[in-house]
């Protein structure tokens, strides 16, 4: 059955620097346009982890050497959507063609609300960029950035991870699936802007693209979210003797797993987590998390974990 789909890339379908992300998304766009070919109806979204840090080191070093401004946190953003985007969406154009499909490929730019009370604010804790001496660190300290000293191995930036609230471009994106177009959206959790009466001020912090992902989903009503990750299903008791891969769970049953400490907190806990909200989040949805080149598989139901609300 055609369905309404957000896939969440991983970083593994995007590479580390320039050439291997040129490389990459055209193994990545085969994967995704053979779901196209089946007649789902698909949002893209993705990370930004690598792209955000090579661009945040760039300005940086610019800093240091002219005097200038290190740029916001979210102008950082704003230019790995602009330059991830660029790429994907001319691979998926050219695979697209490839195979006869005329179909539209659009990245936008998307701004994610999120709380300006959120608790991540109180205490950054996201290291982000290179390291510094003390000397360095005191200058960007001058400038208003928050820095921190990371475990004697030097100073580095730190920015919040607040939870998303909202998609601003959420009818943009509705839009587009209604005019038939492939949407690449909330590129590296989205751009995190705070609101101030009409005005939306961008914000120091990175959004976990996974859970902005399950907020898209949601907004957008789609059918399901798929998060890709670096293994065909999740586990739990994972790299012990009594290991066990899951292959359909509840949210009942990931709860209770989260209480079990079974999910490592920077890898697959937020991917449980952001599952959990879209799958919770009204009758019939559903997530899967699996390898990208078991996509198609997972949805027929034959790999991959799972996880609905019953």
């Amino acid at each position: 059955m055609k369905k309404r789909i957000v896939l969440a890339l991983g970083g593994n379908a995007l590479g580390e620097d320039l050439q291997q992300q040129m490389h990459a998304v055209k193994i990545t766009a085969k994967a995704i346009v053979d779901l196209i070919a089946q007649g789902h109806e698909l949002v893209i979204t993705h990370g930004n982890g690598p792209q955000v840090g090579m661009i945040h080191q760039a300005f940086e070093a610019a800093a240091f050497q002219h005097g200038s401004q290190t740029l916001p946190m979210s102008v950082c953003v704003a230019l790995s959507q602009g330059y991830i985007g660029y790429d994907l969406q001319n691979a998926l154009r050219e695979e697209l063609l490839n195979r006869c499909i005329n179909k539209p490929v659009t990245t936008l730019i998307t701004q994610v609300l999120v709380d300006k009370h959120d608790p991540a604010f109180i205490e950054p804790s996201k290291p982000i960029g290179s390291f510094h001496s003390k000397s360095e660190a005191e200058k960007l300290m001058v400038q208003g950035v928050d820095v921190r000293e990371d475990s004697g191995r030097g100073w580095r930036r730190v920015v919040a991870s607040p939870k998303p609230k909202d998609i601003i471009e959420k009818d943009s994106v509705k839009a587009l699936l209604d005019a038939g177009h492939v949407a690449i959206t909330v590129g590296g959790g989205g751009i995190p802007v705070v609101s101030q009466g009409n005005h939306l001020k961008g914000a120091s912090a990175v959004i976990d693209k996974d859970w902005a992902s399950a907020v898209l989903a949601e907004m957008i009503d789609a059918d399901m979210l798929i998060i890709l990750t670096a293994v065909e299903k999740v586990a739990v008791n994972f790299n012990r003797p009594d290991q066990k891969w899951l292959d359909n769970i509840t949210v009942d049953d990931a709860k209770r797993y989260i209480e079990q400490d079974q999910f490592a907190k920077g890898s697959m806990l937020p991917k449980v987590e952001a599952a959990m909200h879209f799958s919770a989040s009204a009758p019939g949805r559903e997530t899967l998390i699996t390898l990208l080149e078991k996509a198609s598989d997972g949805i027929a139901g034959k790999t991959g974990t799972r996880l609905r609300n019953m």
